[in-house]
């Protein structure tokens, strides 16, 4: 019997690469991808990311930690994907806070940049207040940022 997992990510160094396959639900009537469907896309990689470099966020909302949740998004869209398009995900830390991780990603197809985001997620206490990240996933941040932008966490 074949053991099947779902795709997931790989670190290159400090970049996360995850895989995508634009499926027909993806898209709309125009045969492109739904504009809302490259958040998704940025999403699942995000929480890839998280997961390749031993963030657990499913144990620190069960245990009440907090959790992260999007506090600000800029996105530009530059060309469509389309249906059947083989797409990855790239995601770099770009900035860390004691609370907040900056995200760049952009989502490609081969050499060619499709969409960019610039997302800053914050670690919320389950009542939506602010809380610092835990010390262990702020070290895994930090392993993430290019030496050239690396931004002590804020005291």
């Amino acid at each position: 019997m074949v053991s099947l997992a779902p795709a997931t990510g790989v670190l290159d160094g400090v970049v996360h690469r995850f895989p995508v396959r634009v499926y027909f639900e993806d898209t709309d009537l125009s045969g492109v991808v739904y504009h809302a469907n490259y958040l998704r896309f940025m999403e699942r990689a995000r929480s890839d990311m998280l997961s390749v470099v031993g963030i657990d966020q499913r144990e620190a909302f069960e245990t009440g930690q907090g959790v992260y949740a999007v506090a600000e998004l800029s996105i530009k869209y530059r060309q469509p994907a389309k249906l059947d398009d083989a797409l990855t995900i790239v995601s770099h830390v770009r900035a860390l806070g004691a609370a907040t991780a900056t995200i760049h990603q952009a989502v490609m197809r081969g050499e060619e940049v499709l969409t960019e985001a610039m997302v800053t997620a914050a670690f919320l206490t389950r009542e939506g207040r602010p809380r610092r990240q835990p010390k262990l996933w702020v070290e895994a941040f930090e392993r993430l940022l290019p030496s050239h932008d690396k931004k002590r966490v804020r005291p």
